[in-house]
């Protein structure tokens, strides 16, 4: 099975700091991820917001678009008004090739929730789950009939986060709410990949490559510290250089046929963690479990 492996800008600059690589210029991110080897790039904070200068900006460079976060609030607002909200960050992915929009529900303080301690954080009451997972349905269905389908990200500081928030939430929405699986959010919130993988590969359409590093984590989980300071603490690295088994799970996913993006995105203080060298690094680890694991990898295609 063919896959491309990506890389998140984040690793660059990070939008919910800009003090973290906030003077790194839009031309940087992109020449290095060209360099390091990736296939594409998702979006971030510098990237052009009209289809024509982002295709032409990432053609430059020989690259693709993978996908682009989206701040949502469908806990809060009808399915409609959020259609609404989203169409002009859809139309931009989808004139410019991406099959999924990373969707983050971040009601009730998103926001707010990464600054403070990790058990200070909004939670779906067990009577909202229902109700919240046919509207999720809805606003998915209405992605996919727009031609880009939803990739729901589980996030640290949001109403979904932990594994068993994730089991509620595919238990009550249905197959056009694709999970993005991400390695780092499932272990700070104290979950288990592995397991977490198996009961739900068959939603998974979008995967987020973040290795952690166990004694920072460990610390972060017992100190309440936020998701943001344990980010700055240095709790993410890129694949091969923390604790997680990527090859493994990568097995889980080739055995089942998965046919999308893998994408680096570790967090890290760019003055800390040089971003050439650590994108270079996930890289190239990334790769070589990526094929271990089975999957063929569509490399980076001519500029």
């Amino acid at each position: 099975m063919a896959i491309k492996i990506g890389i998140n800008p984040i690793t660059w600059t990070n939008d919910d700091v800009p003090s973290l690589g906030g003077d790194t210029p839009l031309e940087t991110c992109l020449s290095e991820t060209r360099q390091a080897g990736y296939r594409g790039t998702e979006l971030g904070g510098k990237f052009p917001r009209e289809s024509a200068a982002l295709a032409e900006v990432l053609g430059e460079y020989g690259l693709e678009l993978v996908s682009g976060w989206y701040d949502g609030r469908i806990l809060e607002r009808s399915v409609d008004d959020e259609f609404q909200a989203i169409l002009p960050h859809l139309t931009l992915l989808r004139d410019c090739g991406a099959r999924r929009v990373v969707y983050a529900d971040t009601s009730r303080g998103r926001h707010d929730g990464i600054f403070q301690p990790i058990s200070q954080r909004p939670r779906l009451g067990d009577d909202e789950w229902r109700d919240y997972g046919r509207k999720l349905t809805g606003l998915a269905d209405r992605f996919a009939d727009f031609g880009v389908g939803m990739a729901f990200h589980h996030h640290m500081g949001t109403i979904v986060e932990t594994d068993t928030e994730i089991d509620r939430l595919m238990e009550n929405t249905g197959d056009s709410a694709g999970l993005l699986f991400d390695t780092g959010h499932c272990l700070f919130s104290g979950g288990d990949t592995a397991a977490l993988l198996d009961r739900h590969i068959d939603r998974v359409v979008h995967f987020h490559c973040k290795d952690v590093r166990p004694e920072i984590l460990a610390r972060a989980r017992a100190t309440d510290m936020s998701f943001m300071d344990a980010v700055l603490a240095g709790i993410f690295t890129v694949p091969g250089d923390g604790s997680l088994d990527f090859t493994a799970l990568l097995s889980k996913l080739a055995k089942r046929g998965y046919d999308g993006w893998l994408v680096v995105e570790a967090e890290q203080d760019p003055k800390k963690a040089e971003p050439l060298t650590y994108a270079t690094m996930g890289y190239r680890n990334l790769l070589d479990m990526a094929r271990r694991a089975g999957f063929t990898v569509t490399e980076a295609r001519a500029a």
